[in-house]
């Protein structure tokens, strides 16, 4: 598969992303004003801790919509890895304004239950809040589906915002619906309280999740599939694998490692080699993957874990294949073999 088509698939990713972040600013803005519309119709904190979350949707989704659209220019000099790490600058600050939104809530609900304020039409609000909860939830679930089919951090941070913002607002008309069997009015601060608490944890979920993006923080787990699939299916011209590195760029994910190959391969074999190795990967894990391998010649010390035969440069007998691991293709050093296999030799 060429580098161009490649290149297309990661750009109609990060089109589909953008289209669908649209979609989320425009629900956003229209259940913002029908919250405010359910806390001016009947006055409760509990209503007004919802509407105040969906003013952080508003501001967050428009946050996400430009940072999708710059995700989307190509690279260029200044950028070579492209400008998807503005991502995680955006994911961040919405994930600041969540966690924001949250202490205001805690303060509201505070007051409204040192000063509980009259509460009226609540079975109105009730009816206009859950209506917003549906279509919050389905709009997030499905924009968290796509943000993780294209790697978009900025759409799935949206996603995660609106289905949170669905289960505080459940939370929000069970208490409702309490106060009016009830009849007690400071329920209303207590359930705003308990969300707000919710809300921010949310909102410092999202930030630790910007804050590793941001500091290149290692896909253990992405990186552990990789070193699985390579090692299943290495060939014996792939003596090693060290000093691999991951790190996400947006929608797209840059992997350097050095290989190891056999001394006497012309350029153009171990180019062939390369080749064959960026397919491996890329055909297991899509094609938003772009892939540097130096490679580097053998020397005697490999000849112990090298599984050629009849290498005409051998200096030692084969003793042992070494598995490749996420410990020892990480390192920035060849694979050795074992302390008691050396000793045997």
């Amino acid at each position: 598969m060429s580098e161009v088509y490649e290149d297309d698939h990661v750009d109609k990713l990060s089109r589909e992303s953008y289209n669908f972040q649209k979609i989320v600013v425009v629900v956003g803005l229209a259940l913002f004003f029908i919250k405010f519309a359910a806390w001016y119709m009947t006055n409760s904190v509990s209503i007004l801790t919802d509407a105040l979350e969906s003013t952080v949707n508003v501001v967050g989704g428009f946050i996400g919509l430009f940072s999708l659209y710059v995700s989307t220019l190509p690279p260029d000099k200044s950028h070579p890895y492209g400008h998807g790490k503005i991502e995680f600058l955006s994911a961040g600050i919405e994930g600041t304004m969540i966690t924001i939104a949250g202490i205001f809530i805690i303060y509201q609900a505070i007051s409204n239950l040192l000063n509980p304020k009259p509460i009226s039409q609540l079975d109105y609000g009730i009816i206009l809040v859950a209506v917003t909860a549906l279509v919050n939830y389905s709009v997030g679930y499905y924009a968290v589906k796509k943000g993780e089919k294209n790697n978009s951090l900025a759409l799935i941070a949206s996603g995660k915002h609106l289905k949170s913002d669905t289960y505080s607002t459940i939370g929000i008309i069970i208490g409702l619906l309490l106060i009016i069997i009830t009849g007690i009015q400071w329920l209303d601060g207590a359930v705003a309280l308990l969300f707000g608490i919710i809300i921010i944890l949310t909102g410092i979920g999202i930030i630790r999740k910007a804050t590793a993006g941001v500091m290149d923080e290692s896909d253990e787990e992405l990186l552990s599939q990789i070193v699985e699939v390579l090692e299943s299916s290495k060939h014996d011209s792939w003596i090693d694998l060290h000093n691999l590195r991951l790190v996400k760029y947006g929608n797209k994910y840059h992997i350097d490692c050095n290989m190891t190959i056999p001394i006497y391969m012309m350029a153009y074999e171990s180019q062939n080699e390369v080749r064959d190795v960026k397919k491996l990967v890329r055909t297991k894990f899509y094609k938003n993957v772009d892939i540097n391998i130096q490679t580097k010649v053998c020397n005697p010390d490999l000849c112990v874990l090298c599984r050629i035969k009849d290498c005409s440069e051998r200096k030692h007998d084969f003793v042992k294949n070494v598995p490749w691991t996420l410990q020892n293709v990480t390192k920035n050093a060849h694979h050795k073999l074992p302390s008691n296999d050396t000793k045997s030799t």
